[in-house]
Formats: structure tokens, C-alpha cells, sequence
């Protein structure tokens, strides 16, 4: 049916009249002033741009209690009041004798060029005339008399037992013509007469031009009544119609430069409201997936719980990759959650874990227990602080500007005080270009508030009414400049983390706000009107701005805002909804960081009755309770109250601590889980290798096809990923382009990465780059050398005039062309490419006698260069790029170089430096997976430091207050680093880009040195080498729960890595001359070897630990399940080797609080096992820091 209206009619067809909601906005919210309370008051309007009445123009009209407007200034009530016409120009939406003098009723009204309400008068007029050409109205005037009641003598309790009309008129105007919209919503015509003396009187509507002055006598004018002196014609407004929707009556009132008369629509005829038989079925359940559930209002015969009783269920999590290429799944059409025709056995699970399920005549609902609230589908526990995360994308015009800035995926935090109304909101990498302009826009941010409101008595936020999965769209408009912008948010629901989900855009224009100008919002008011599945609003609002000069300016902006949803419609509770209800704003705070690019929000809300009126004074309803930001504040009489911790949290109310379930029950996740403690709740995570089951609870063992990566190209350009089912990630590696499925071979010579004066060598995923003859360097950068050699001279005689190629010269055919070393030097052994003989030569190139050997043969030649220094220009500490694959990084003095791995092997032919810093003792090295980053200690000229090795120059990221740094680890998904300093005796963390640092630890510590952190489960381990107490540490990475776990049986503790695969907690010790494992979560310390001789480094990969030696100058590799050395690596350059990583070509799997904006943390967001904590840096200036533990 709904389909066949919108083809035929042009507009969503209703079975009932228009609704309240349904109205053009009104109240305060939109702008309206209100008229005097009491009877037959009136108000003069004067009007920006005329109204055409008959065959007048009228620059003013008069606003009059009794449901009309007049284009003169009405008479005495008793000279009208019964009598249709009147003797004066009246507009009579429905006229009779009211008041408003109870408080109760009101009158609102205001001129509006809103082109919203343009739009909507515009839709009215042209449906009621389609023959005629469509209109655009430049203006219109909006009057709404609500709730006003029949006037007469007043008694206790009358205003609540008195009946009550709510209708609105509309004249909307163009240049040539005026048009009047009258709506009468349903259920708001309660009675249709009106006492007068001693008399009931008929109300009106209708039109009249007033009396008609002629030369010597005044005679009655024209005049159109649209209803008779039958009460059946009033009660009819709300049910018939001229304009083709039930409630809505719209004519033509004026013209010019001719008029005629009063011309009414001409669509009297309404849709088919009923379906046909056979299609009613489907009908109704395409219509039960629109309507709304409202979860409270009513009574529910909930079975008995008590607050801190109620079973909690975990939020199953299964990790996802969002890069899926390949799935031969079925496909399932998943969409946002909609009610449809079942019952509660076969959809119980389909409620939230805190709801309860309840059977209707045509379906099902849910509804949230007793300590929660939402709609049913998602609950949440009442009290509990709320967080809202997000991205936002932008696409923005600034004042005039011809190009609009642009923004991707920058973050949105939003921490919410629900027990006190209080929303922050964060939005962070706002260019300054942009971020002072928007400070304005409090309408982002709005919503959450509205969602998490405070609730007076009688009234629900947002999120009690429709829950977390809806969109939001907001159109503000900025006078008198016009420039508009577009808000829309998709709110996602409660992820795995119960952190609410939002994505948001912005596309428009707004007035541009100089650098250094602060905005301050008044309170204000607007209120949501309620229908089935959409829910509106709208607003005209003043902002003050101060700018740098210290002048200020008040502007105006206006917005209109539409909600949508899907509920359910099945209970009894949409009856029981308020239709409107009013959202109350105060405590508005925003302002714009330029050097953070932050913009900061933060406003209070409550949500309550439309009429406003002084709030209850109970504590509950204005937020100051001093309640726990973890409990609910419940009302008692009066100004009593009570403080009672959420579900999830014990304490007093007062105060309030987390409820460790995990802790109570470390079984309840089943084999093969883990249990994760969250803040009022817990999570269950599968093991690795094993998924949720169709039950959603029970984790089953993941066999994935022989074949599964099938469609994947080669393991030497392309990596498999499972990522659960018959799902797979084909991915290309470095230095290769495509989808994954084929891959190709990236030509870096063809992209210059090389200096000028070097040649580029193109290989399989990579490239390097080798100065050219007579310059030295690492080919990234080549500088002119020292004098040619000998042996350069030579080589460079027999290459003569052949022209360079992009690949370097090209040697002559059948020519021996002599072989220098790096230094210029001949190469011991030379060789005939042509003939395919070597020999070996003297320092002076000259052959030694009885050497030379055939093709398919080489002597053994003495290299008479080793040992010599270098002489010339030292190379630049660039870094040369690495392969793709898995690499072991080691310092060496002041080199890092690499060994690229095969399975475990090392490739010891392939290793190659690094990264070259001359005179500089480089200690400790970490790895950083995501920017395929270096990260490096030296204690030369104490700093830490970071190379991308990818290629590039160092940069140092700390140069300040160090003194001995030496061990050093990434927090991969958190974006932080910490480190060990062993003459200042701490550790401290900071960013990876060195801003917000903060020292974690300072007491007991004398030497520490080795520090591994474990991002996923949020521990940090160190060793301390002290020789008189050496011990082994662990703590929280915010440096809370720091406990001793080894300190027995301990020598020289240097190097320490942690397997994240196996649990285990690896060490070797140059004091006890062994290397050991431990699980520091259960104990069980084992032995892996005996004998090493002085360990300092030491990394993990698989089955390997890998250990920098300084007796034997090498790399060794332990198989730590056969217990034994399985291979040694000796580099050419005979001197001590420090610290050790592993470059891995992925980042590990895994997952922590931080990973995903910056877990709603203002500055250093810090990982613990069961959340994190936000933390303050130490030179924190900004009052904008909040430390808070979660």
C-alpha cells in the first residue's frame, strides 16, 4: 500500500490524521514568542515581507488568544465571539472563547524563512493544487495555540480535568499570493464549542475580509466558512481534508494584482487507508520493523530482580579482519536489528543479555530489566558512565573560501557522567584552518547529550527510548550569511568494549571565526517530538563570539534535526510515550587548541516536560547528588536521596569497585576461552585456533581447508591470512602491488628513490642503490669521494666513454674489466667474464703466479684488504632498506644490521647494516610493526631515536633528560614506548613521537636494563641486574600492581622477550650462564639451556629464542623445545653486539583498550589486563588532561 501512495500521490500516505509531531516546529526551540497568558490577549506582528488577504496588503497582523489572527486590531470579544463573519479581517484557525491564563495552555508564534519550513509549507500548497503551477513561498508566519481550554471561572484541579484543542496556522507568502495551512492534529479538536453568557456558542473557521467601507455606508465583505453551526463540521477538521492528507486544510487567501475569493484545496479525496486481504500480512510486519519500542511508561510484569543480583552474561568478541578479499561463506543479509512476526521461544536471543522477552498478540518485544535501561535490544546499566567513540569525516567551506577543508577519519571521544547529565566530547586533528569555525556547532555533540540526559519524573533520554542503533541527520543554517552545513551520524550500537559507536560527516559551509576567538552558547531549550520511528526537532539559537581584538559580536544560527529508528510496536508502550518532550541545555563549554588541533565540547542535559517550569529539586534531577560516576542516584521524597552502585560494581554508592567476575568464576568462559574483566561487566575471547560456535558461547576448534588460500599468489609475493570459516586475507607483501591474488613487482628504480649520483639495482620486492664511481655513501645520499685508486683507475679505463643507462655502464664484450672493493681496492680474486678464469692478484692488481684456474673453478685467494681502515668521507646514517619478510635487528656499536630470516633459519648470506651512526654506542632496539619503524637507545649523547627502515633519515625522538638509556619496547597498538634508564634508576613512557612523557617507576631500582612489553594483556616486564639482588619485575603499563617474579637463582639478568604465542617469559643470564622460561601468570619456571657464555640481547620468534653474545661476537639461535644451539651467526665486523629485535613482516594479532581511539583518553592511554588507565604526562600544562582508570 505505502508503495502504490508514494507513486501515485507523491507523499507517504496516513491512516490516521496528522499528528502532533507532525505540526511545523513550535516553542521556544524554534524561535517562537509566546503570547501573554489569559484571555482574548493580543499581540501585534509586524511582518518582514507582507500578507496578501483578499484584495489587501498587510505589513502587520494581530495574534489573538481565541484562535484567530486579524489584519486590524480585533474588537471587544463580546462583538465577535458566536458570529461568522466578524466585522473586521479575520483568519480563524478555530475561534471561540479561550485562555491561557492556567499555565497550561499557550500561544506561540514568529515570522520564519527557515527553508525548511518553506520546503514543508511548499509540499502542503502544491499537493492541494496539483493542477496548478508549484509555488515556492519566500515567507511564512507559524502560530500554534496549544493545549489553550474554554474560558470560565476557575476552580481547584480545573486545569487538569478541562478539556484541551491544540492547532496551528501557517500563511505562507510569495511576491503575488498568500496561502493559509491549518492543521488539526488527531486527538487535538476535545471539544467543539465554546460557554458564552449563558450559552454554548460553535466555534469557527473560516475567512473573512471584515466590513467593506463605501462611500456613505460600511457593508459586510466577502467571507469563506470552512465549517457551519454543527458540531460535526468542528470535530471533522481532523478527519477530512482539501489538501489529500487527513488533518490539513490549505487556500489560496490573497493575490494580487487581482482577487476574486477565498479559493480552498482541491484534493478532498483520501488514500485506500486499509491494504488489500491478501497483502495485510505483509503489510503489517514491513510496518512492526518502523514503529518504536519505548521500554518504560507502562507496567510490565518483569519477573523479581534485585539490583547487583542480575546474572551478567558475557559479550562474546571474536576478532575480524576488515581486508577479507575471499569468502566462500554464504552470503547473509545482515542489517541493523528489526522486529518482525515470531515469538519469544525462537528470539530470545535476539534481546540484550539484561533484557527480558515478552509475547504480544502479534509478536514479540523486549524490555530492559529493573537496574538497566534502552530499548531492549541494547541495555545498559543504570548509572554507569557511557562512552561514545567514533570517526569523523568532513568536507567543509570556510567563510568565503572557494576550497573547502578537508578531514578523514579524525577521532571522536566522548566520555559521558550519566548520573549527572554531563557529556565531554573530543574531536581531535581539526586543522586550524577549520577547528576555530566549528566551535559554533554544539549541534554535533548534542545528541549525546539528549541520549544520556537526565531523566525528570515521567521523561526518557534518548537511549532509555530507542537504544544505540539509529541515524541522525541535522541541518544548521547560519544567518544572516545562509551558510549551511550538513550533520549526519550513524550510530552503531555497543560494540564488544560497551562503548557506543558513532560515525559522523559534516558538508557544508560556515561563517569563518579568526584564530584566537573563543564562542560562548547561553543555555537553551529545544523540544523532540515523538512519532513512530522519527523523532524531530528544531531550534534558533545566539552565540557570542570574543574575538582576538577583544570586541564580541552575537550571531544566529537555526537547525532542524530528524532521528530515525526501528523499534517495536507490538506492547503497550507507545500509548504511554509522551509525544513531546523538552530537552534542557546548560553548563556549555567549547574551545579550539590550535597547537593540539583539538576541539572540546561539554554541555549538561535533562530531559523533561514541555511546559518547562522550576526542575524538581531533588539532587537525582539536577545532578548534584556526589553519587559514585559508577552507581545511580534514586530519589526519595523530597530532597532525600540514595546512592546505589550499578549492576556490575559493589560499594556504598558513594563509592564504587568494579566486580572482577573473571576473578569470582575463572571457569565461566568454558574451555578453550578467556575470561576479560571489564569495567560492570566481562568479556569472553576464543584461544587462538578457535572460534564461537553457532551458540555464540562455546569455542570450537577452527580446521581451515588444505586449499583455503587457494586464490592467493605465491608465498614470495603474497601472504594468507585465515580469518575464520572459509575466510581468508590474501595481501601482497612490500615491495610488491596488487590485490593480493596477483601481485606484481614494484620497479623502485623507476621512482628515483636513489641519489643521482647512484645506480639502482631492481630486485623481487625490493631495490638498493650503489654510489657511482668517485662517490661515496650509502646510495640514498653519495657525495664526491676521495681520488680515485689504482684499481678504479684501471677499471675506469677499460669502461672508457660507455654512456651510463639507468642501470649503470655497461661493460665491453669479450674486455676484462678489473674488480674493486667498497674501498677501491683490487679484489683479492679477479675474474674474466667472458672466459669465466680467476686469479688472484696482489695489492697492486698484479697477478701471483700459479693461481689462475679454469671455468667452473675459483683458488683460494688471500684477502689482503681485511683489517685496514677505511679512508675518506664516513657514509651518511641513512637506513637501506630492508627485503620483505621477517628480520632480526641487532646493535652493534654504533651500527644496526639485520639478518633476514627463512622459517627460523638465518640467512647469514643476505645480512647486511642498517643504519650507520659513526662514534655512537647504540644499546637497546625495538621494532615497531605498524610504521615499520626502528626505535633505538644510545648512551653517547643520551637520546632515543627512530628510523623508518623503509628508507630514510634517523630522528631523534627524546634528546633531553636521559642519562643512561638503555633497554626500550613498543606498545604496537596503544602508539607508545617505554624505557629503562639505569643511571637515573626509572622507567618512563611517552608517545612514539616523544610528546607526553611520564615516569612510571623511580624506587628499587638500581640497574635496570631490559623491558618487554606485553601490549595485548597490558604487563610490563624488566630486569634489574643488580648484583647484590638481581630480580625480574612486572607491572601494569600504567606501573600499577608492580610485583617481584623472579628474584631466586638470579646472576646478571640483561636480556628478557616475552611469546606471546606460548605465555612465556624468557631471560638469559651472563651471571648464571643459563636462559630460562617462566609463565608469569601461573609460575612453572623452566630451563631452556646451560653454558652460554655472556648474553646480552635476546628476542623470540616461534619455536626460537635468538641471543646477541659478547664472548662470541654473534648472533646464536636456541630451539627452546629441543634445548639445544641450532645455528650461530658471526657478522664480518669482530665487535660487541647489544640489543636485539625481531622485525616482523605483520604485526601479531592482538587487541587492547588502547588500540582504538586512543581509548577515549585525553593524553597517554596506558593498557591494563582488564582496561586501562588515561594518564597525565608530567609536564602536563593543560587543564584539558583528566586522568581517569577503567
Amino acid at each position: 500500500m505505502e508503495l502504490v501512495c508514494l507513486i501515485f500521490l507523491g507523499f507517504v500516505c496516513s491512516a490516521q490524521s496528522v499528528s502532533r509531531d507532525e505540526l511545523f516546529p513550535f516553542g521556544p526551540s524554534a524561535g517562537d514568542q509566546l503570547l501573554e497568558p489569559g484571555n482574548d490577549q493580543t499581540y501585534k506582528l509586524e511582518l518582514s515581507k507582507p500578507v496578501l488577504f483578499y484584495d489587501g496588503t498587510f505589513h502587520h497582523i494581530f495574534i489573538n488568544t481565541n484562535g484567530f489572527v486579524a489584519t486590524t486590531e480585533p474588537a471587544s470579544e463580546l462583538t465577535y465571539l458566536g458570529k461568522m463573519p466578524p466585522n473586521f479581517g479575520m483568519i480563524a484557525a478555530l475561534q471561540g472563547d479561550l485562555h491561557t491564563s492556567d499555565g497550561v495552555g499557550k500561544v506561540f508564534f514568529r515570522e520564519d524563512s527557515n527553508p525548511d519550513i518553506l520546503r514543508r509549507a511548499a509540499e502542503h500548497i502544491n499537493r492541494a493544487f496539483p493542477e496548478d503551477d508549484e509555488v515556492y513561498p519566500e515567507r511564512a508566519v507559524v502560530i500554534t495555540w496549544v493545549d489553550v481550554t474554554t474560558h470560565g471561572p476557575q476552580s481547584r484541579g480545573d486545569s487538569l480535568i478541562k478539556k484541551r484543542n491544540t492547532f496551528q496556522l501557517v500563511i505562507a507568502s510569495l511576491e503575488t499570493a498568500s496561502y493559509a495551512i491549518v492543521l488539526y492534529p488527531r486527538d487535538g479538536i476535545k471539544f467543539s464549542s465554546t460557554p458564552v453568557g449563558d450559552r454554548d456558542v460553535i466555534m469557527h473557521a473560516g475567512f473573512s475580509k471584515g466590513l467593506v467601507r463605501g462611500f456613505l455606508t460600511s457593508n459586510e465583505g466577502p467571507y469563506y466558512r470552512t465549517t457551519t453551526d454543527d458540531e460535526e463540521s468542528v470535530r471533522a477538521l481532523a478527519e477530512e481534508t482539501n489538501s489529500g492528507l487527513r488533518g490539513v486544510w490549505v487556500y489560496e487567501i490573497g493575490t494580487s494584482p487581482y482577487f476574486s475569493n477565498v479559493a480552498p484545496g482541491e484534493v478532498t479525496e483520501l488514500p485506500t487507508e486499509a491494504p488489500p486481504q491478501e497483502d495485510a500480512d505483509a503489510y503489517e510486519e514491513s510496518s512492526a520493523a518502523r514503529r518504536p519500542i519505548y521500554t518504560d511508561g507502562q507496567v510490565v510484569a518483569y519477573p523479581h530482580y534485585q539490583l547487583g543480583q542480575t546474572e551478567v552474561h558475557p559479550v562474546q568478541y571474536q576478532p575480524q579482519n576488515p581486508e577479507v578479499v575471499e569468502v566462500d561463506e554464504p552470503i547473509l543479509n545482515v542489517d541493523v536489528f528489526s522486529y518482525n512476526f515470531g515469538r519469544c521461544e525462537n528470539n530470545r536471543n535476539k534481546c540484550s543479555q539484561f533484557a527480558d522477552c515478552r509475547d504480544y498478540p502479534n509478536g514479540y518485544c523486549c524490555h530492559c530489566r529493573p537496574g538497566f535501561y534502552g530499548n531492549g535490544i541494547q541495555c545498559v546499566a543504570e548509572g554507569k558512565p557511557q562512552r561514545v567513540n567514533g570517526k569523523v569525516n568532513g568536507r567543509v567551506f570556510v567563510g568565503s573560501s572557494p576550497s573547502p577543508v578537508e578531514f578523514t577519519s579524525i577521532d571522536l571521544h566522548s566520555y559521558v557522567v550519566v548520573n549527572e547529565g554531563r557529556a565531554y566530547v573530543a574531536i581531535s586533528d581539526l586543522p586550524p584552518a577549520v577547528g576555530p569555525s566549528l566551535e559554533p556547532l554544539v549541534s554535533v555533540t548534542g545528541v549525546i547529550g539528549w541520549a544520556f540526559a537526565l531523566e525528570h519524573p515521567g521523561f526518557k533520554n534518548g537511549f532509555s527510548i530507542i537504544g544505540g542503533e539509529f541515524t541522525r541527520q541535522a541541518e544548521v543554517t547560519f544567518v544572516p550569511g545562509n551558510e549551511k552545513v550538513i550533520i549526519r551520524q550513524e550510530f552503531k550500537g555497543i560494540d564488544e568494549h560497551d562503548h557506543l559507536i558513532v560515525t559522523t560527516s559534516l558538508d557544508g559551509r560556515v561563517p569563518e571565526l579568526p584564530r584566537g576567538s573563543s564562542v560562548q552558547i547561553d543555555p537553551y531549550s529545544e523540544i523532540y517530538q515523538y512519532s513512530h520511528n522519527l523523532i524531530t526537532s528544531s531550534s534558533t539559537r545566539d552565540y557570542v563570539v570574543s574575538f582576538p581584538d577583544g570586541s564580541t559580536e552575537t550571531r544566529t544560527f537555526q537547525w532542524r534535526q530528524t532521528i530515525s529508528f526501528n523499534g517495536c510496536q507490538h506492547g503497550e508502550t507507545l500509548r504511554d510515550m509522551k509525544a513531546t518532550q523538552m530537552l534542557s541545555v546548560d553548563q556549555i563549554f567549547v574551545t579550539y587548541n590550535p597547537d593540539q588541533q583539538l576541539i572540546r565540547f561539554a554541555l549538561t542535559s535533562k530531559i523533561g516536560d514541555i511546559n518547562g517550569g522550576q526542575p524538581q529539586e531533588n539532587p537525582c534531577f539536577t545532578g548534584r547528588h556526589g553519587c559514585d560516576t559508577n552507581a545511580v542516584c534514586r530519589p526519595g521524597g523530597g530532597t532525600q536521596f540514595t546512592c546505589q552502585c550499578a549492576s556490575g560494581f559493589n560499594g556504598d554508592g558513594r563509592t564504587c569497585y568494579d566486580i572482577d567476575e573473571c576473578r569470582e568464576d575463572p571457569q565461566r568462559c568454558g574451555p578453550h576461552a578467556v575470561c576479560n574483566n571489564q569495567p560492570g561487566t566481562f568479556r569472553c575471547e576464543c584461544e587462538e585456533g578457535y572460534q564461537f560456535g553457532s551458540d555464540g558461547q562455546t569455542c570450537t576448534k577452527v580446521t581451515p581447508p588444505a586449499d583455503l588460500c587457494r586464490t592467493c599468489d605465491d608465498p614470495q609475493r603474497a601472504s594468507c591470512s585465515h580469518t575464520g570459516g572459509l575466510s581468508y586475507v590474501c595481501t601482497c607483501l612490500k615491495g610488491f602491488t596488487g590485490d593480493g591474488r596477483i601481485c606484481r613487482d614494484i620497479d623502485e628504480c623507476q621512482q628515483g628513490k636513489c641519489h643521482p649520483d647512484a645506480v639502482c639495482h631492481n630486485t623481487q620486492g625490493s631495490f638498493t642503490c650503489q654510489c657511482r664511481p668517485g662517490y661515496s655513501g650509502d646510495g640514498f645520499q653519495c657525495v664526491p669521494g676521495r681520488p680515485k685508486t689504482r684499481c678504479e683507475i684501471h677499471r675506469d679505463s677499460v669502461l672508457g666513454e660507455t654512456g651510463f643507462g639507468p642501470r649503470g655502464p655497461r661493460p665491453p664484450v669479450g674486455q676484462y674489466v678489473p674488480m674493486c672493493d667498497e674501498n677501491g681496492e683490487y679484489r683479492s680474486m679477479q675474474c674474466h667474464g667472458s672466459t669465466g678464469q680467476c686469479w688472484c692478484v696482489d695489492r697492486n692488481g698484479q697477478e701471483i703466479s700459479g693461481t689462475r684456474a679454469g671455468p667452473g673453478s675459483t683458488p683460494m685467494c688471500i684477502d689482503h684488504s681485511s683489517g685496514q681502515t677505511p679512508i675518506g668521507p664516513r657514509p651518511r646514517p641513512d637506513v637501506d632498506a630492508l627485503t620483505p619478510g621477517t628480520h632480526l635487528l641487532y646493535a652493534q656499536s654504533g651500527r644496526i644490521e639485520h639478518v633476514p630470516l627463512e622459517g627460523y633459519d638465518m640467512k647469514k648470506n643476505d645480512a647486511r647494516p642498517v643504519l650507520h651512526l659513526p662514534e655512537k654506542v647504540i644499546i637497546g632496539v625495538a621494532y615497531d610493526c605498524v610504521e615499520k619503524m626502528v626505535y633505538w637507545t644510545e648512551i653517547t649523547s643520551p637520546s632515543i631515536s627512530k628510523a623508518n627502515i623503509q628508507g630514510g633519515d634517523p630522528t631523534a625522538v627524546i634528546s633531553s633528560g636521559l642519562e643512561s638509556p638503555e633497554g626500550i619496547a613498543i606498545d604496537h597498538l596503544g602508539r607508545t614506548m617505554f624505557w629503562t634508564d639505569s643511571a637515573k634508576d626509572r622507567i618512563e613512557v611517552a608517545s612514539l613521537d616523544g610528546s607526553k612523557r611520564r615516569v612510571l617507576i623511580n624506587t628499587d631500582l638500581v640497574n635496570p636494563r631490559a623491558i618487554i612489553a606485553d601490549p595485548s594483556n597490558g604487563n610490563l616486564y624488566w630486569a634489574d641486574w643488580n648484583r647484590e639482588a638481581p630480580k625480574i619485575e612486572t607491572s601494569y603499563m600504567d606501573g600499577s600492581n608492580r610485583r617481584v617474579l623472579v628474584k631466586d637463582n638470579l646472576g646478571l639478568p640483561n636480556g628478557l622477550t616475552y611469546d606471546r604465542h606460548s605465555s612465556q617469559l624468557c631471560w638469559a643470564d651472563a651471571g648464571t650462564h643459563k636462559m630460562e622460561c617462566m609463565d608469569p601468570g601461573r609460575g612453572g619456571r623452566s630451563k631452556v639451556l646451560e653454558g652460554i657464555q655472556y648474553p646480552f640481547g635476546i628476542t623470540a620468534f616461534g619455536k626460537n629464542i635468538y641471543y646477541t653474545d659478547w664472548r662470541r661476537d654473534a648472533v646464536v639461535a636456541v630451539d627452546r623445545y629441543a634445548s639445544r644451539e641450532s645455528d650461530e651467526f658471526q657478522p664480518q665486523k669482530r665487535t660487541r653486539l647489544y640489543g636485539i629485535a625481531t622485525a616482523y613482516a605483520q604485526c601479531p594479532s592482538g587487541q587492547n583498550y588502547c588500540a582504538a581511539n586512543n581509548g577515549g583518553c585525553t593524553h597517554l592511554c596506558l593498557a591494563t589486563p582488564n582496561g586501562r588507565s588515561c594518564k597525565c604526562p608530567d609536564n602536563a600544562a593543560e587543564v584539558g588532561c583528566v586522568e581517569r582508570e577503567y
